[in-house]
């Protein structure tokens, strides 16, 4: 399996460009939460070679972060992490709104860094604009930070192209993260993607596999667990879900004729849009990581690439949130 390093960004990491995504270990995909296993996970991906590790404060109410620590804390040198503030939580997971106040970046900083058992994260996040403060007032708050040597380099996530620039004017921004995938491609149709490449930004697609759906394990809403977020997202509610199968059927098609499965067919045409794009599936099993890993060795050609697009479905059934 390769997963060569590319330069991430505006940045000095050197980094595979496909990596985790550690949300689902700690909340909105349902399932029991076990710390132990998901710690073998952790380290079962550091061992194949995954050096990004992508999580948030909110994810758990600050318990993803804690499990990192748990499970890095004698191998930090072996790992970037990434991760990001701005959608408050309750100490009872309730949710209080989107901050990017100049003292509450400072604030949520300190706290990721305390859960985190680390003096300075590699790339954080500014997980959401706020409506209410300027990106500029936010993303000034970050180069502080940065000037502390608290973050070694900035990102922010769900930024508009208006956004990315004015934050970028800033203090060079290393990554924006954003959904993108087979079924999620805004990114192109509003300038997104086509901004950070003006400006020398890595892209970071969350959301590879299409929440898991493009890998074609969810037939229906029922399969999901009743604790899964995604019963209550438009994309999956059975009309939709029947609508959006005919991606499943291209994915699947393709995966025949390439010898691959849905998942990697997935993941490597995201990968195949740019070297400058990095991928954080996220999964809970081993078996799991070495199937995405497998991605980085499937290959498409420049006519292969426009056939899939010309068979792609114009529109997807359902909002993304």
């Amino acid at each position: 399996m390769t997963n060569s390093p590319k330069t991430l960004g505006n940045s000095t990491l050197q980094l595979g460009r496909i990596g985790l995504g550690c949300m689902g270990m700690s909340e909105f995909y349902g399932g029991i939460r076990d710390e132990a296993e998901h710690v073998k996970v952790l380290h079962a991906a550091v061992d194949l070679g995954i050096q990004l590790f992508d999580t948030a404060d909110m994810y758990g109410s600050g318990h993803n972060e804690e499990l990192l620590a748990k499970a890095f804390s004698d191998r930090w040198d072996k790992m970037t992490v990434a991760t990001k503030f701005g959608v408050q939580r309750g100490a009872s997971g309730e949710w209080l709104g989107i901050s990017g106040r100049p003292e509450y970046v400072k604030e949520a900083c300190e706290k990721s860094l305390k859960r985190l058992g680390r003096e300075t994260i590699d790339l954080y996040y500014q997980h959401r604009p706020d409506p209410n403060v300027p990106v500029e007032e936010s993303v000034g708050a970050m180069k502080q930070l940065v000037e502390q040597g608290k973050v070694r380099f900035i990102g922010v996530s769900e930024f508009s192209a208006e956004q990315l620039r004015a934050a970028h004017a800033v203090h060079p921004i290393t990554a924006l993260q954003t959904e993108y995938s087979l079924w999620s491609r805004n990114v192109e149709e509003e300038g997104i993607l086509a901004a950070c490449r003006d400006l020398g930004i890595a892209f970071v697609a969350y959301s590879p596999l299409g929440r898991g759906f493009l890998t074609g394990a969810i037939p229906n809403r029922e399969a999901l667990d009743e604790k899964d977020w995604r019963r209550d997202n438009p994309r999956f509610s059975g009309e939709a879900l029947a609508e959006n199968a005919r991606f499943v059927e291209l994915v699947r098609d393709i995966a025949a004729q390439k010898g691959a499965t849905e998942a990697q067919v997935a993941l490597a045409w995201v990968l195949a849009q740019g070297e400058d794009i990095f991928t954080i599936p996220g999964t809970r099993r081993i078996e799991r990581l070495k199937e995405n890993l497998g991605a980085s060795t499937l290959r498409f050609s420049a006519e292969e690439l426009t056939e899939i697009r010309a068979r792609l479905p114009r529109e997807t059934a359902g909002s993304r949130y």
